[in-house]
């Protein structure tokens, strides 16, 4: 663990104890960990969750938000797709994130205007580098209860066959389970009586150009003395997300780090807030960053040993989306 990370987890653990509300702010890679305490926080970051959120501007633009992504080439996507594959052929994972960046080719929209008119319960804008409209809660603290609730399988909306068709779809419910069972034992390391209390809910994630079905379930538990107020100790002990790296997540980072090639950052990270009572935090996916003024929708899915390399390549792309309505 670097030293960055450990003194945040130490502030976190601190400011928890003493009901002091904070934000906080961890790439995929654990390597950029970033802390504030809500009186101190930068105008520049803007934050909308159930929780808490930050005074913005409104954004008066009436031009619709065209992304036009040009994704990675399907012959690129497969050597990515081929290596995750060989290593759950050989055992060293049996659930693998594979994700990639798709660039917007002439995008007219800042980061501001996509917070401000995305929907989605937690949103992000970290100065103008990244913003995230993130439909999954990465975990929940309130009166020592924690819950998580993992995100795993997507199909396009079309009609009310295609959320029968992905509850019924064998794949994807073998995925859904590893990751229940992945967060179930994640979960068990920081509270007791973990139990799943709800098992693979579908909710429908609206947009302008395609609606999507997205399948959840809820685990809660009792958090154990050990980690009761000390909320950076657990949050780290918890990372990476589990739904969107894999499992058995030492291996399947391995794997993730070979087939995608480059840092993730921010993108599939986690930010929070703690209000002095409550914990709330997100996973950091739908996320569009900016680099030398060239904008980036990141993506991807879960790949098993059923997976189908056109089918994975076609989500990646189906989440390219930003949820306006």
């Amino acid at each position: 663990m670097n030293q960055d990370l450990q003194l945040i987890i130490d502030q976190m653990d601190d400011f928890s104890l003493q009901g002091v509300p904070y934000f906080f702010l961890i790439d995929f890679e654990m390597q950029k960990p970033i802390f504030y305490t809500l009186d101190s926080l930068p105008k520049d970051i803007w934050i909308e969750t159930p929780l808490y959120s930050t005074p913005h501007q409104a954004s008066h633009k009436k031009d619709p938000i065209v992304l036009n992504p040009n994704p990675i080439n399907f012959s690129d996507y497969r050597k990515g797709f081929d290596k995750v594959m060989a290593g759950i052929k050989y055992g060293n994972s049996y659930l693998t994130n594979l994700t990639y960046r798709t660039e917007l080719l002439n995008f007219d929209h800042d980061l501001s205007d996509i917070f401000s008119l995305a929907k989605a319960n937690y949103k992000l804008k970290y100065r103008d580098e990244f913003v995230v409209f993130s439909p999954e809660p990465f975990v929940t603290i309130d009166h020592d209860i924690i819950s998580t609730f993992p995100m795993k399988g997507t199909r396009q909306a079309k009609s009310i066959m295609d959320g029968k068709y992905l509850l019924e779809d064998k794949k994807e419910q073998a995925e859904h389970a590893t990751i229940v069972d992945l967060m179930r034992n994640d979960l068990s390391q920081v509270a007791r009586s973990v139990k799943v209390e709800d098992y693979r809910y579908f909710e429908i994630i609206k947009s302008k150009s395609s609606d999507l079905f997205q399948t959840s379930s809820k685990i809660t538990g009792e958090l154990t003395d050990a980690f009761r107020q000390k909320y950076g100790s657990l949050i780290s002990s918890l990372l990476p997300a589990g739904s969107v790296s894999g499992a058995p997540k030492s291996k399947t980072l391995e794997i993730i780090k070979s087939a995608e090639q480059r840092p993730r950052g921010y993108y599939t990270g986690v930010f929070g807030i703690f209000d002095g009572r409550q914990l709330h935090s997100s996973v950091l996916i739908r996320f569009i960053e900016k680099d030398h003024d060239r904008f980036f929708f990141r993506s991807g899915g879960g790949l098993t040993s059923q997976s189908n390399c056109y089918d994975e390549y076609q989500e990646l792309i189906q989440k390219i989306y930003v949820p306006i309505h």
